[in-house]
């Protein structure tokens, strides 16, 4: 059978010969007792196990999925897991017990997410989302927030926070489940970015661009659900100021407006959308210009948005352009040698004019930083406005500031 279609109930139908594992000291005679007790009982007499002795349960588990190799056993605790928190996920809390402060709880789960076929991977990411909600906020940073005395190696929260932020970048770039690895990913983020720390880790992994093209007219249940969880991640996003200031920057504001005014007949859904580009509108007018300009340059995929040819935005922010020894204007000319997209060669060669124009000594800086070679191969370019951009740069790097407002882009 294809692992990435197993289902739950297929999983937990198999009879795990726990005895054995006894016999060769993969697991305890009191571990083998708590199964007993546990396996194949009804969800009643689960749960009442699961208040009388959870921390137990938990440990137990953990220690299998460390200690034990065979995917269908793997397969198996993990269901045995996921079946008890999504009963329950306030049970999450169960894993930052005081009793299991020396126990690498993430450990096993983190490393699945890497390792196993998709069933493993999809029910390692969600038992993590569930866990890491769960910890306690006064943690100091290791796995469940108690366990720096141990003289072990305790994998730290930023370890995990790292390594699934990580792993849910990969689902959206490249899925491991054609159909099931976007939206798996999208709702756990869905859940985990309401913690900052959490936004910090998929900013600086360059996960916000990832959730832009999901920004789409949704027709079926499936799609709606996952245009309405990533709206989710974008409003969570949206109280954080470095992906307001991506979110400014990229199309996110037009695809928001594009999906509102699709024909969609879910008012829930819409209400949602209004309320998320209203409220991006809001923030990102708190933003001032030159961060907006210097994300977008930044990202490296340059548009025609107005402040490119705004005078006042030129003779206002020409200045921050020397910070950090002229970066923005180096990224400039980076884009000129890298990138293969014709609307941003030309608005870079278009920005590099301006800066010629209205910096004092535009003409040297830009002369000294050998952006006359970069820009005069551009005027050869198959693309009309890229050539039409390079001439323009060109002519106002030969004539000087004097002159270069006579030229009209």
């Amino acid at each position: 059978m294809d692992q990435a279609e197993l289902s739950m109930e297929q999983v937990l139908k198999r009879d795990i010969p726990w005895e054995t594992y006894m016999t060769t000291k993969l697991i305890s005679a009191t571990g083998l007792q708590l199964l007993r007790r546990f396996d194949k009982k009804p969800e009643s007499a689960r749960a009442q196990l699961l208040d009388e002795d959870g921390p137990a349960y938990v440990h137990l588990f953990v220690t299998i999925l460390r200690d034990i190799f065979k995917e269908e056993t793997v397969e198996y605790v993990l269901a045995l897991i996921y079946e008890m928190l999504s009963a329950n996920p306030t049970r999450a809390r169960l894993f930052h017990d005081d009793s299991l402060a020396h126990e690498d709880t993430y450990e096993p789960f983190l490393r699945l997410l890497s390792k196993g076929n998709w069933f493993i991977q999809e029910k390692s990411c969600k038992i993590l989302a569930w866990i890491i909600s769960a910890r306690p906020k006064s943690g100091n940073g290791s796995a469940n927030g108690e366990a720096s005395g141990s003289k072990k190696q305790i994998t730290t929260i930023d370890d995990v926070l790292n390594g699934l932020v990580e792993w849910l970048c990969a689902q959206l770039r490249q899925p491991s489940h054609p159909t099931r690895g976007a939206p798996i990913a999208i709702s756990c983020l869905s859940s985990l970015l309401k913690e900052p720390v959490v936004r910090s880790s998929f900013v600086q992994a360059d996960g916000v661009k990832l959730l832009v093209p999901l920004i789409s007219p949704a027709s079926t249940q499936q799609s709606m659900q996952l245009l309405y969880e990533t709206c989710l991640c974008i409003w969570l996003l949206s109280y954080y100021e470095p992906a307001i200031e991506y979110l400014a920057t990229s199309r996110t504001m037009q695809r928001l407006t594009e999906v509102v005014k699709s024909s969609t007949k879910e008012k829930d859904l819409l209400d949602a959308l209004n309320q998320l580009e209203e409220g991006l509108k809001d923030k990102i007018k708190k933003l001032s210009s030159f961060d907006k300009y210097k994300q977008e340059v930044l990202l490296g995929h340059l548009d025609w948005n107005p402040m490119h040819k705004e005078a006042n935005f030129w003779r206002e922010n020409v200045t921050c352009f020397e910070e950090n020894d002229f970066q923005i204007l180096r990224v400039l000319l980076t884009i000129l040698d890298t990138s293969s997209d014709p609307r941003s060669l030309a608005v870079a060669c278009f920005d590099i004019s301006q800066f010629i124009q209205y910096h004092a000594a535009g003409r040297v800086i830009v002369t000294d930083l050998k952006a006359k070679e970069r820009v005069m191969k551009l005027m050869n370019h198959e693309n009309a406005e890229v050539t039409k951009n390079a001439l323009l740069c060109i002519q106002r790097l030969l004539l000087g500031a004097k002159y270069a407002s006579f030229l009209q882009a």
